[in-house]
């Protein structure tokens, strides 16, 4: 399994045979490099813009954007949980389905815009992926500190944050990587280009993989 990302919180999945699933497309006034992308099957956590732009991605992909498990495709299964996008029970944004992949052995889980650390429901649903994709960048989703807590209640075996500002692009009312990277201390983040894994040599990556945008 190859995972690529792309900015904001848009992830392609390649599997061993091609078949791409791709979460949350973004538009461009996120300020990140707009690509079409070919993919089979797309999840998208929540309906706002930044989110679910599914004109740049070619091919008739199948989506995924409810609550529950959807199986697209032999071999695939997205599971969506809701969430909510803010502190106060979604009241200011509305709330959010956090996506578990299901492929290959491995389980991945993207946040989304999750705004809250889980309680102990949502831990319970989300508990131990292999693979975190989780929001930093505060302002609409968790920041640093909430991503940290986060990262201690999920307990994944490898984390990748996401939905931030880089000098690259992204939304100006983000913060930065750093702040994530420095509340994750002492582990340091392995800086890739891409995310090579399979789940036979799952327990041999990083801990903290910073995904250079590609």
């Amino acid at each position: 399994m190859l995972i690529y990302y792309h900015g904001h919180a848009e992830f392609l999945v390649e599997l061993a045979d091609g078949r791409r699933v791709l979460f949350d497309p973004f538009p461009a006034y996120v300020n990140f490099p707009v690509r079409r992308v070919r993919a089979d099957v797309v999840s998208i956590s929540h309906q706002h813009s930044d989110h679910n732009y599914l004109d740049k991605v070619d091919g008739k992909p199948l989506v995924a954007d409810a609550e529950g498990s959807h199986d697209p495709m032999p071999g695939i299964r997205l599971t969506g949980v809701s969430a909510s996008h803010d502190e106060q029970g979604g009241s200011l944004r509305g709330s959010i389905l956090c996506m578990t992949l299901q492929a290959e052995g491995l389980k991945i889980t993207h946040l989304g815009d999750l705004g809250m650390v889980p309680d102990e429901a949502l831990r319970h649903k989300l508990f131990m992926p292999d693979i975190l994709l989780v929001p930093v960048g505060g302002t609409y989703t968790l920041d640093a500190h909430a991503a940290r807590q986060t990262v201690d209640a999920l307990q994944p075996r490898i984390v990748i944050p996401m939905h931030y500002r880089t000098e690259h692009g992204g939304l100006k009312e983000l913060s930065t990587l750093a702040p994530f990277l420095e509340a994750m201390a002492p582990a340091r983040a392995s800086a890739q280009p891409l995310l090579r894994v399979t789940r036979e040599d799952l327990s041999q990556q990083p801990r903290l993989v910073e995904l250079q945008v590609r």
